[in-house]
């Protein structure tokens, strides 16, 4: 086919959010050909964690997340657990939900794409491509690989020697293709070059190394020649119909990627474009190249970024079904604790390179920060042998220049750029990096606590100003941790703050502001209930 240049105008990259306090993140939908692993608890959590912050920086935020539920794994996954599709997906969706939930992953949306508006919205969004040009019929001959669902170009297929025979594999998935001659719908992929790469030249997708992936993939033809967009139904019948054709059956990842739009209730949009999708870095390809040309093919923004993370090994090892590594979240969470777990994930998970899951370390890192440096640090503050009012003294500034203001320097300049400092990095999906420096301070001021030795000054009468003070710099640093800590693990958080009897309604990233800046507080009675922020864990026994 001869390949015709394409001129448009590129003024909806420009366009605003409709509302500075809109915020729209989504994970992608997870492939229901299995169980949930630790993987898809990564996306979600990230996405879950930068949900909750916006929610508490007062945005008005929408999250989703669902079950990618069509196509011809799911047709053999079923087949081979003997039970119907319907069944099947019901199955397996439900797991995912029940993670979801065991985890604290507070979404907005669930979207299933087995589900009858979805099926609207993706027969709408055909017609509206259809009816712009933008899709046509075809013959189309190729290499196809089953298990990404995707015909993949002659430049990105190698060959292997397997069992004495040459295979051929998908050079960048390592997956087995095979050669596939058949009918069906192609999409005018090759007709938005230009427009793809403009909306690259953005800060549209991060981290900077997936951008330059996408870039090498369009230098080195991807969007040369148009792509399949329909199989027949013969070969993949579990999926959504092309509409006035029933002999053919919709892309599976042209289906899933629609999945956003019904989030927001497609055509009739109530936010868009999206502010954040995460997404693992082996489905970058969809997302960064079919996704965005899809939408511009329908006079619809592209999302305004890409957050791509890498994936996880297990004791260095890459995760694999044939390896029998797997991480089972399940599992895991009885062993962590589901805050457990979650922490661990966003302390140790970096979006830019592979993270590795080790059972020793999560046991170490959970045992000395969550157990030790944070649950320790509010048991102690509050224990009625030094805390015998049982109060969050307020602040007094006498006491406080007096007694504390040099003793805790290092405390007061790490506690003091918490609010600003960690918003940087919640903000740029760093959490890792802003977890650190929570836990610095909380560090700080187990090393404060324990220097000025509270249970001594608790038995001197002329030593009570100064004992309020220390008890006052702790629970206030617990206080400030506690609020910055809250999009991370919500469980563990919103216990610290009711211990500290702080309302519901000062809990939002505004109130972090220390009182030795702000000037302002008054002492507060502390919730009487006995609370184990996080049990230690003896042994992975």
């Amino acid at each position: 086919m001869k390949l015709r240049l394409r001129l448009v105008p590129l003024d909806f990259l420009l366009i605003p959010f409709r509302s500075k306090s809109d915020f729209f993140i989504s994970t992608p939908i997870f492939y229901v050909n299995a169980s949930p692993h630790i993987g898809h608890l990564y996306s979600a959590v990230i996405a879950d964690a930068a949900h909750r912050f916006n929610i508490i920086l007062g945005n008005n935020s929408v999250f989703s997340t669902g079950t990618d539920e069509h196509g011809t794994k799911i047709q053999q996954a079923a087949a081979s657990c003997n039970t119907p599709l319907s069944e099947y997906c019901q199955s397996i969706s439900s797991k995912f939900k029940k993670l979801f939930k065991d985890c604290d992953i507070n979404y907005s949306n669930y979207i299933r794409t087995s589900d009858s508006k979805h099926r609207y919205a993706v027969q709408t969004f055909w017609n509206t491509l259809s009816h712009r040009g933008y899709i046509y019929q075809d013959s189309y001959s190729g290499w196809y690989c089953d298990a990404d669902e995707a015909f993949v170009p002659d430049n990105q297929v190698t060959k292997i020697v397997a069992d004495g025979k040459e295979v051929p594999i998908c050079a960048d998935s390592g997956r087995p293709v095979h050669w596939v001659e058949e009918e069906n719908y192609k999409f005018k992929l090759s007709l938005f070059q230009n427009e793809v790469r403009y909306w690259l030249e953005k800060d549209s997708v991060r981290p900077e190394k997936f951008k330059r992936q996408i870039i090498r993939w369009i230098d080195e033809g991807i969007m040369s020649s148009d792509l399949s967009v329909s199989r027949p139904s013969k070969r993949v019948h579990w999926g959504i119909p092309v509409p006035n054709n029933p002999t053919q059956t919709i892309y599976v990842w042209l289906d899933a990627l629609i999945n956003y739009l019904t989030a927001v209730n497609y055509p009739d949009l109530y936010i868009w474009p999206p502010s954040v999708q995460v997404l693992g870095k082996d489905i970058l390809k969809f997302h960064g190249i079919y996704w965005p040309a899809f939408l511009m093919a329908c006079d619809l923004e592209p999302p305004k970024m890409l957050l791509v993370h890498s994936h996880w090994t297990v004791d260095g090892e890459k995760m694999s079904k044939s390896r029998g590594n797997v991480v089972c979240p399940f599992e895991a969470s009885k062993l962590f604790t589901s805050s457990g777990l979650r922490y661990f994930l966003l302390r140790e998970g970096t979006p830019h390179s592979d993270s590795n899951y080790s059972e020793t370390k999560a046991l170490r890192i959970l045992n000395s920060e969550l157990a030790d440096t944070l649950g320790n640090l509010l048991n102690r503050c509050c224990a009625l042998t030094i805390n015998e009012k049982q109060e969050f003294p307020k602040f007094n500034e006498t006491s406080f220049e007096k007694y504390s203001k040099d003793a805790a320097s290092d405390l007061i300049s790490s506690v003091n750029m918490l609010q600003d400092e960690v918003k940087r990095h919640y903000t740029d999906f760093n959490f890792y990096r802003g977890i650190n420096l929570i836990i610095s301070s909380l560090h700080l001021a187990n090393k404060f606590f324990e220097e000025s030795k509270p249970w001594k000054l608790r038995k001197c009468d002329k030593s009570s100003q100064h004992l309020e003070c220390v008890l006052h710099l702790t629970m206030e640093t617990l206080r400030i941790c506690g609020i910055a800590l809250l999009p991370i693990i919500p469980q563990i958080s919103s216990l610290l703050l009711d211990k500290l009897s702080i309302p519901s309604s000062s809990r939002n990233w505004n109130n972090m502001s220390p009182s030795w800046i702000t000037n302002t507080s008054h002492s507060v009675s502390l919730n009487a209930d006995k609370v184990i922020l996080y049990k230690k864990i003896q042994s992975s026994k």
